[in-house]
């Protein structure tokens, strides 16, 4: 009526509107009724958010987080990444508009040069701990160093 709140569609986020897609929107906009009839099911996706990315990077059975974790425990190092690391993992994904399936490169590249050198360190480091800046390649890991993990131990 006259009192609406009408509104642009640039006032909606994209995946709102998608939800209210249906079989004859998809004909309107040029695609065979033939084809359509093959989905049993029209559905939108939402997209992920940061909070969605940091935990799809711990708390699954094999997280990504917790498989890096696994293989330094290989060499008998303890593998921390800090909140500010994972929120940086997250937010690359979101800039990259790759979502969940960008975190496993974004952590790769990340984390290179930090195994290659791993194996020759183990001996000397205890924990390595991955901070915001090693995700966005501006620093290195923060090292341990054996002997303090074993001072504090005795302590």
């Amino acid at each position: 009526g006259f009192g609406a709140d009408v509104k642009s569609t640039k006032d909606y986020p994209l995946g709102e509107m998608l939800s209210h897609v249906g079989f004859y929107d998809l004909v309107k906009f040029g695609l065979i009724p033939e084809f359509i009839g093959r989905f049993p099911i029209i559905t939108s996706l939402a997209e992920l958010s940061i909070d969605d990315l940091i935990r799809i990077l711990e708390e699954p059975k094999n997280a990504l987080a917790k498989q890096y974790k696994r293989l330094f425990e290989f060499e008998d190092v303890e593998l921390r990444f800090t909140r500010e690391a994972l929120r940086a993992t997250a937010q690359k994904a979101l800039e990259m508009k790759t979502g969940a399936r960008g975190l496993r490169t974004i952590l790769e590249n990340a984390m290179l040069d930090i195994m290659y050198e791993l194996p020759n360190r183990a001996s000397e480091i205890s924990v390595c701990g991955i901070g915001a800046g090693v995700i966005r390649g501006k620093k290195g890991p923060n090292y341990t160093p054996r002997e303090t993990k074993v001072r504090a131990a005795s302590a």
